[in-house]
């Protein structure tokens, strides 16, 4: 029987980045991934291709909407959509190479099958074609991450009502998608298929969309979303669907209970991610899930079962790749007898549409609600050369600080590039800048980071330059 240091279960950005983190760090590693390609859902049917659709889809926004005032002459637009899938497949297929490289660079084993706990200390890997074979491992962390979120009354059948996953490899553009949920996943996908000529609409439980972000991003996201012809109907509980033929009905009830009904040719059902541990049979080794399904876990990430541990969407906290790749390098190194941390207050969201929003730090609802007192600089990008040499002239950043002490306590943005500059302010929070100290640091010009300068200029002295 293979016997390992480590052996890691799930190789999404939280698993392959701990097994990495392992090898260098001198451990014998395995990895245990349940699908034939490594990357987990963010690589394969996730973060990468939802950008890469992103991506293609906006520049189809800009031939059609601003490349006339650059000047640019495009004649007759049409989309190649086959084209435009083939490309982000490739896009997928190139990034899962990279990683298999880099299992080989670091020399880690490789496992394909579905992993389940024989002991603590053993897993037996099943395959395919149901052929299992035994590793003995000293340690172990699971990475199994989420899965789209299904509501008992409405069930996925992946043709015309679907998750995510079928949204990023539909044979045609709808000509009318109706999506349930106005999270980060039902707007980014949302802004895809708009771009790209379909109706789209947009049913939200709550009274605003991207809700985990600040009030203020949440509302001058709506704001552009509808001015981009997204139609958006709030504070509405979905009740059910149907599919007849090519027809997909959503029935709901407005806030004053009243049902109405739309239809569409697609259906997505966008309603959040669940924990994914079938088959591990964490209940034969007695490791504790909690009412959510999520595993439960101490200040290092271990579970009830010592030398197990748990991390990235599995567990409590933002279901983000980029907060489960910081703990799969937390674990590793604890295992190492290193002693590193994670400030969970400091890792940012994001929502990728265009203008993109991210968020860092405290919202200013969460400091009115804890009763401290702090102060708003704000700063609009119509108000940027850069970003008026650019046509980007929507949205803003806005900066919150301590009122006596001029610390910054929250970053959020939303604006072009956003996604790129939202590490200006995890930078500075994690060294514990004032807004001053940012506003007095030079930022180059014409840049759109100028933005947050000014923001910072506005919560410091209320003395903005350009406004």
């Amino acid at each position: 029987m293979p016997k390992y240091d480590l052996a890691v279960i799930g190789s999404g950005p939280g698993g392959y980045v701990a097994a990495i983190r392992a090898a260098q760090l001198g451990m014998k590693t395995a990895i245990i991934e349940k699908y034939n390609s490594l990357g987990g859902t963010c690589l394969n049917v996730g973060c990468i291709p939802s950008k890469a659709l992103l991506d293609s889809s906006e520049h189809v926004h800009k031939a059609q909407y601003e490349f006339e005032a650059h000047g640019i002459n495009t004649g007759d637009l049409f989309v190649d959509f086959n084209k435009m899938i083939a490309r982000k497949n490739d896009v997928v297929k190139q990034t899962v190479a990279g990683i298999d490289y880099l299992m080989k660079k670091n020399k880690i084993d490789v496992y394909t099958g579905t992993a389940s706990f024989i002991s603590k200390n053993k897993i037996k890997v099943t395959s395919d074609n149901n052929k299992a074979e035994e590793i003995e491992c000293s340690k172990t962390i699971i990475a199994t991450g989420s899965k789209p979120t299904q509501l008992p009354f409405l069930k996925i059948d992946k043709k015309r009502i679907i998750s995510s996953t079928e949204a990023l490899v539909l044979k045609e553009i709808p000509k009318k998608l109706i999506i349930i949920g106005g999270g980060i996943i039902g707007v980014e996908l949302g802004s895809v298929y708009k771009r790209l000529g379909s109706e789209v609409i947009v049913i939200e439980y709550l009274d605003k969309i991207i809700p985990s972000m600040d009030q203020d991003l949440s509302k001058e996201m709506l704001r552009i979303l509808k001015k981009q012809g997204i139609k958006f109907h709030l504070s509405h509980k979905v009740t059910g669907a149907s599919v007849k033929g090519k027809t997909v009905t959503v029935k709901a009830e407005d806030k004053s209970g009243k049902e109405v009904s739309f239809e569409g040719d697609y259906c997505l059902l966008a309603v959040g991610r669940s924990p994914y541990t079938e088959g591990l049979g964490l209940e034969e080794i007695g490791i504790e899930k909690d009412e959510k399904g999520r595993i439960n876990v101490d200040e290092n990430l271990q579970t009830s079962v010592e030398g197990i541990y748990a991390i990235g969407d599995v567990i409590k906290g933002a279901m983000l790749a980029h907060k489960a790749e910081e703990e799969g390098i937390l674990v590793a190194e604890i295992m190492a007898g290193q002693k590193p941390h994670i400030n969970y207050e400091l890792i940012p969201g994001v929502a990728y549409t265009w203008p993109e929003a991210a968020g860092v730090g405290k919202t200013e609802q969460e400091l009115k609600e804890a009763g401290v007192k702090y102060k708003v600089g704000k700063f609009p990008f119509k108000a940027s050369g850069r970003a008026r040499a650019s046509m980007d002239i929507d949205g803003f950043i806005k900066v919150i600080a301590d009122e006596a002490t001029d610390e910054i306590l929250g970053m959020h943005m939303i604006g072009p590039r956003i996604a790129d500059l939202i590490i200006e302010g995890v930078v500075a929070m994690e060294y514990r800048a004032s807004a001053e100290d940012i506003s007095r640091m030079s930022h180059a010009h014409p840049t759109y980071s100028e933005a947050v300068k000014e923001a910072c200029l506005a919560a410091t002295e209320n003395r903005p330059l350009h406004l």
